[in-house]
């Protein structure tokens, strides 16, 4: 698929689930009548629940971890969201950097960006922000960010290159990124790669571990860390349609499969 047709599927896609709640979109990726056979977008999601700053009203469950959890952000920080959607992480961000800080959320669907809007309005926020742009080319000044999050959204980005390029370019020197992604481990079989991507969503676009960690060391980031991985439980009765039982069982001991993967990295102070 060519990158401008990859985002504009994208767009339409989270547009359409923008117009759901969270259990809507855990029943199914768009609702009864897309014909989607049932993809789930929150097969990765965590529980936000004793997350201070958690507003369920902008939790549609499409994240595949928690970054906030692990970006170190501090009282005063400006912070980026990558991706934002309805503002469940940006809102999360706020309780974080307080009054003295600034949050700042970044999507290209429209219907997303209204929901935000709408959710800000209620908590009243003054320092929480929402604006319309491409994580490829990104409308922000240079160096503007203490920190830069992202969930669940860079996987389905064409160029990830680029989209480190900008996160390296928006964040002031010494700041960082952490962003939670899905990645593949290991070969998948072709068609079964795909009938995983129709399984879950969210795992279209996921390239190798090795190849994402390349292209952050690349963009020139440093203190690259690791802090979570963890592993999507693909069904028997689906493997099995590809697997024999011989198969299926030499799979389940190794490690190749789908992953959601908690990232960060530093941008040097020179």
């Amino acid at each position: 698929m060519r990158p401008e047709d990859l985002k504009l599927a994208v767009r339409e896609k989270y547009g359409q689930i923008a117009s759901q709640s969270k259990l809507q979109n855990e029943q199914s990726c768009c609702g009864a009548t897309c014909g989607c056979s049932g993809t789930s977008y929150t097969i990765f999601s965590e529980s936000y629940d004793n997350q201070e700053g958690y507003n369920p009203d902008a939790d549609l469950g499409l994240g595949c971890g928690i970054p906030t959890q692990f970006a170190a952000i501090e009282e005063g920080s400006y912070v980026l969201d990558l991706g934002s959607g309805a503002g469940n992480d940006c809102f999360v961000a706020r309780s974080l950097v307080g009054e003295t800080g600034k949050v700042t959320g970044i999507d290209f669907t429209d219907e997303m960006l209204a929901k935000a809007s709408k959710n800000l309005e209620k908590m009243g926020f003054t320092n929480v922000s929402f604006v319309k742009g491409d994580i490829e080319d990104m409308p922000l000044p240079d160096s503007s960010f203490d920190v830069v999050l992202s969930n669940c959204v860079l996987n389905l980005v064409p160029s990830k290159s680029k989209a480190f390029a900008e996160i390296m370019r928006v964040l002031k020197p010494g700041g960082h990124f952490c962003v939670s992604d899905v990645v593949t481990k290991g070969e998948l079989p072709a068609a079964l790669k795909n009938e995983v991507e129709m399984y879950a969503g969210c795992v279209a676009g996921a390239i190798d571990i090795n190849s994402y960690l390349e292209i952050v060391e690349k963009q020139g980031f440093v203190s690259v860390c690791l802090h979570k991985q963890k592993e999507v439980d693909i069904p028997d009765d689906l493997l099995l349609h590809y697997l024999s039982d011989a198969e299926l069982s030499s799979f389940r001991e190794s490690e190749v499969g789908i992953y959601s993967i908690t990232l960060s990295g530093y941008k040097p102070l020179i």
